[in-house]
């Protein structure tokens, strides 16, 4: 049973000034535009992260999902985490880990060579949780969100090379990790005070909430190359925290080096 992190969302109220700092920040390059977004309310950009994707909505219509989240977690931050399955089977049986946890499916599509199962961010507790897979399940190739393949020549890892980790904050984060151990069927470990998931490519962390925001995806660990780069971008743009971290999308990022 493997689980890849493919693409981390985030969601912001516009969507443009935050992929300017996106990419000027990190060094990445934008890659995709999905318009069937369109459906519920809402725009978007990609960009490749190594061979995963980093991934902004902000909603254009009232009343969206959306819209609902950044409202109740006082603006733009994290929202889905969204992982390839290695199978139908596994992620048929994080779907049934799911209903046995009281995790309700906020929307899924069965399609003949690409399925996938969004569940629910109220259920828990921080954010979305997607699992997808498809008929070649290429954890460093094909990804349908993407448009499958022809993105490859925008990845671009001077700058930042890959994600390693991704923190959930929450009241109780002893209960978020159980609770995401159970649906997810991965193990949870403990590392000092923070409490693990190990995905098959980054470490899931989940720490107490301090920030006065709540539950939610707080923050994304990232191999990077160029730090001098970063860091010089992120003070040109007001998003610089300290030499190890900088702040954007309402996320924190953490530099760690490649």
């Amino acid at each position: 049973m493997t689980l890849q992190l493919r693409q981390i969302c985030l969601v912001a109220r516009e969507l443009e000034p935050v992929i300017q700092d996106l990419t000027e920040i990190l060094g990445i390059n934008q890659c995709y535009v999905d318009d069937g977004v369109g459906k519920f309310g809402l725009e978007n950009t990609l960009m490749p992260i190594g061979r995963n994707f980093l991934e902004v909505v902000a909603p254009i219509e009232e009343d969206t999902a959306a819209g609902r989240y950044l409202d109740r977690r006082n603006g733009d931050g994290g929202y889905m985490f969204i992982t390839q399955a290695d199978s139908v089977e596994t992620q048929q049986q994080v779907r049934q880990n799911a209903a046995d946890n009281g995790v309700r499916v906020a929307w899924e599509s069965i399609r003949e060579d690409w399925n996938l199962i969004q569940l629910h961010p109220g259920d828990l507790q921080t954010g979305f949780f997607e699992i997808e897979t498809d008929a070649v399940n290429d954890f460093n190739g094909n990804w349908h969100p993407v448009g499958g393949v022809g993105w490859e020549s925008q990845v671009k890892q001077d700058v930042t090379v890959d994600y390693l980790a991704v923190e959930m904050q929450g009241n109780d984060p002893v209960a978020l990790a159980e609770l995401w151990s159970n649906v997810s069927g991965l193990s949870v470990e403990r590392d000092g005070s923070d409490l693990n998931i190990a995905f098959n490519n980054v470490i899931l962390r989940f720490v107490e909430a301090s920030d006065g925001r709540g539950n939610g995806l707080g923050g994304i660990d990232i191999a990077v190359a160029d730090r001098d780069h970063v860091l010089r971008e992120a003070t040109a743009r007001d998003c610089y925290v300290s030499d190890d971290q900088v702040d954007i999308c309402g996320v924190r990022w953490y530099l760690k080096n490649a």
